[in-house]
This record gives C-alpha cells, structure tokens and sequence, in this order.
C-alpha cells in the first residue's frame, strides 16, 4: 500500500508503513473527498489512507483535472498539493471562489511555500497542512469538518421540516413563539456553551436539551439525562461523579457517573435547583476546571462534558431562597433559554394533537383520525396547566376511550371539570391576613383533589416537581404536628 509513497509527502513513521491504519473505521461515506496531487504515487497513498479512514475518496492529478472532477463526483473536502503544473492549488481556490464554503479545501504545502498557503487560507482555504505530512492531524482535521457538514447537512432537513410539517426535529409547532426558540436553538447549538433551559413542567425542556444535543458537534457523542428531583439526595452525588468501590455502605462495585458516561457528549441535568448546595459546588467544580473525582476516588480524571441545566422555578427566586448557588447559577447561564408554556402557544395544539393521534395509533393499532369540533373547541379552551406533557396524557387517554375514528367530547372527561384558575377561584378561599404558607397549602389541596389523589399530576398542574410536592406535603404534616 505504501510502496509508491515518498517520506517527502508523508511523515516517516507513514512511509514505513508503521502507521496503523485504524482498526473499526467510523463510516464517513457521505463524505466525498477528492485528493489532488500531481505525484502519482502521492496521489494513490493519500486515497487509499483516506478511503481506509471511512470517507468515499477520488483523486486527480492537478487543478485542471479537479475542477472538471467536481462537477459529476462533487466533492465536500478537497485535499489539494499546493504547487502543481497547469493550475496550483492557489489557483483552484480561487477558481471554486463560488463553491468556496460549500467545499472544504485543505492545502499541502512544503516549508518554503507556508506563506503563500497562508494567504490561501485567508482568501478561503479551511487550512494547510505542512509536508512531510502527518496523517494524523489530516485524518482529525478531515474528521472535523466531515461533523461540520454533518451538522449543516441535519439543520437543513431540520429547516424543511419545519417548512413543510411545522417540526423542528422531535420538536413540534409554528407559532410565533416556537419559532423564535427554533431560531435561537440553531445559534447556540453549534457552540460549547453551558445551557441554562426556563420553563414549567411539560414545557418541553429534555427534548430541546436532545435537539440540541443533536444539532451540536457532539451529536455522535452520548445524550445523558439526569432528573435531580427524581433521585435521594443521599444517592444523588453518586449518580452524577459516580463511585469507588467501598466508598460508602453498599458501594460493592466503581460504578461509573453521568459526567464519565456523557463524555465528549452532553449532560442534560434537569431540576437544577433541587440538587444540594454541596453537590453544587462539586458541579461548578467540574464545570471550571473540567475535571472530577469518583465519591472515595484519589485521582481526578479530565472529562470534555457540555451540561446544559433545566429548572421549571424561577432562578431569582431558587437563589433567595438558598436552593440555587448564585455562582453555579451565572456558570450555567452563559445562554438561557426559556420554553414558552402551552397556553401561549395554542396555534400549535392542532399539530401536537396530530401527531399524539399518529404516535398512539401506531404504537397501540387504533385508527383514530380526528378530533370532533366540540372536542376541539374543549381542547382549545383548556389552559393546560401541565403543558404538552399533559396533553399528551390527555390524547392517549381519549384514543382509548375512543371506539371510532373520532375523539369526542366524551372521551376528555378530564376537560369536563373547571380550569385550575377556576377550580382555584370557586374552591379555595383565600382571606386577608393569610400567611403565604396557608394559602400554599389550601392551593395544593384543592389541586390534589381536583387530580383526584394523583399527586404526579398535581405536581404537573402546580408546575412544580414530584419531589418538591412530597415535600411540601411532609412540611404541612409537620406543622399540624407541633401546633397539636
């Protein structure tokens, strides 16, 4: 394979075949790049070492050749030698000025001619690498824009979609207001940004965390997801840093932590504010210096993790009340976005609702197709306490009651009683001179009855976490235990 390749072009340990040429190769066929070279045995080298990297690759042996290759083999990447007969590789440049940007172009280049290939890179070159190369930095550099064009390539489909069938992703609706978040998702996505995701329950946020994720530069990389309100605070810090064996009774094997699994990847970690001061400063820890310890580890281990946080409480209000770290909370914020409620967005309910129907009727082999006005005109009018989560609860629910092809008004039960503004205003009595605290827990009663005893959904209807509901509940029976 490398017997035609001359130490000139390739470093020394590559010209004596002492490179090993990458065992289990990452397909990177949707890659097209085209080698030019007017070294024959340069040229052939280089394609095959390409080609063995997983990316589809042709080559050519000057710049004449490769602009008449371009048209039917259309290249993302072009390596090219710089110096060449006919036509240089400066002169390709210039001469693909209107594909420039569309076609990533790598120029080679010997010590004498760096300056001339830096003023290549100014007029639009992605960048030069020096002879005798060295295959590994070719092989990252082309790695790395392969996942730029990928990237590219995922946010145009992501833009049709939303043009032809108001998605965006997984995400759905084209009000005005998702569309500004679509908007401010494709600018911050790309970046290595922490995130910091606003909004009540149901809101949507771990979909937007995943879509990000997915438009990211890391979206080969592992999505871990981690409700802080859904673990003990006892087992909390274990979950996120993981542990050693013996760190602690029942520790009985090193078990590995959110930060180790998501490595190179994204950490979403919702509920930020339910997680304890101290594991917050452990958190913020890793956030600046980008490294970690297992509970009853020695050594710290560096980790490349993008944490993007949610938290459905105001921030400003989780920091007066000592439940957010002010420092973590300014870490966390370097972009914040907020996650507009369902009642906000009613434009979008006729989508979601179609779209809740087909996922039902699919997974479930119903054959409901569409909603009876008057059912309609219910949904619409509902305020929608627990956002699109609720209402998907709310479309499974009507598809299993219904027997035809039609929801109707009967199949949404749930809708036939009050709002929660309603139920709040005719079933709770609120007097001057009340502590907040009182009006806290007739709030939460009235709400538990009107869920009939469910307290996941009343927790979803307060816009306020499970975990932060039992809570409150042990406080009130506290309370009504000293007073006795």
């Amino acid at each position: 394979m490398w017997s035609g390749v001359t130490g000139s072009t390739l470093s020394q340990s590559q010209a004596d075949g002492t490179l090993e040429t990458v065992a289990e190769p990452i397909s990177h066929a949707a890659e097209r790049v085209l080698i030019v070279d007017d070294d024959p045995a340069t040229r052939t080298g280089l394609t095959e070492l390409v080609r063995a990297w997983g990316f589809t690759a042709e080559s050519v042996g000057d710049g004449v050749e490769a602009l008449a290759r371009v048209t039917d083999f259309r290249p993302s990447i072009i390596v090219s030698d710089l110096v060449m007969p006919r036509m240089s590789g400066l002169d390709l440049l210039k001469a693909l000025a209107g594909d420039v940007g569309q076609i990533k172009v790598i120029l080679l280049t010997a010590q004498g001619t760096v300056d001339t290939a830096v003023e290549a890179v100014k007029a639009g070159a992605e960048d030069y690498l020096t002879k005798p190369l060295d295959p590994h930095k070719l092989r990252r550099l082309l790695e790395r824009l392969a996942e730029i064009n990928q990237q590219k390539r995922e946010n145009q489909v992501l833009r049709r979609q939303l043009t032809g069938s108001g998605r965006f992703g997984r995400i759905i609706g084209h009000s005005a207001a998702m569309r500004a978040l679509y908007q401010v998702l494709e600018q911050a996505a790309p970046t290595p940004a922490s995130m910091l995701l606003l909004g009540e329950s149901g809101t949507g946020k771990e979909l937007v965390a995943q879509t990000i994720h997915q438009l990211s530069p890391r979206a080969t990389a592992p999505f871990v997801a981690l409700n802080c309100a859904a673990i003990p605070d006892t087992l909390l810090e274990s979950e996120i840093f993981g542990h050693e064996k013996g760190a602690f009774t029942g520790a009985t094997d090193r078990r590995l932590g959110c930060f180790e699994l998501a490595d190179r990847g994204t950490l979403f970690l919702d509920e930020i504010a339910e997680m304890t001061p101290a594991t917050q400063v452990k958190l913020l820890r890793v956030l600046q210096e980008r490294k970690f310890r297992r509970l009853g580890g020695r050594t710290e281990q560096a980790v490349d993790v993008r944490v993007i946080a949610a938290t459905n409480i105001d921030p400003a209000a989780a920091i007066r009340e000592g439940r957010l770290r002010e420092d973590l909370y300014y870490r966390l914020n370097v972009f914040s976005i907020t996650l507009p409620p369902l009642r906000d967005r009613t434009d979008d309910l006729p989508l979601l609702i179609q779209a809740f129907i087909d996922e039902f009727n699919a997974r479930d082999h119903r054959t409901v197709k569409t909603v009876a006005p008057p059912a309609m005109r219910l949904l619409a009018q509902y305020d929608w306490p627990g956002n699109v989560r609720e209402l998907r609860n709310v479309i499974e629910r009507a598809i299993i009651l219904a027997r035809g092809e039609v929801i109707e008004p009967s199949h949404l039960p749930v809708l036939g009683a009050p709002s929660l503004a309603a139920t709040a205003a005719n079933g709770v009595t609120i007097v001057p001179g009340m502590t907040v605290d009182e009006v806290e827990q007739k709030l939460i009663v009235a709400t538990l009855e009107a869920s009939n005893g469910n307290k996941t959904r009343a927790a979803e209807m307060l816009g306020i976490s499970l975990k932060t509901l039992h809570n409150k509940l042990n406080r009130f029976k506290e309370d009504g235990a000293k007073a006795l």
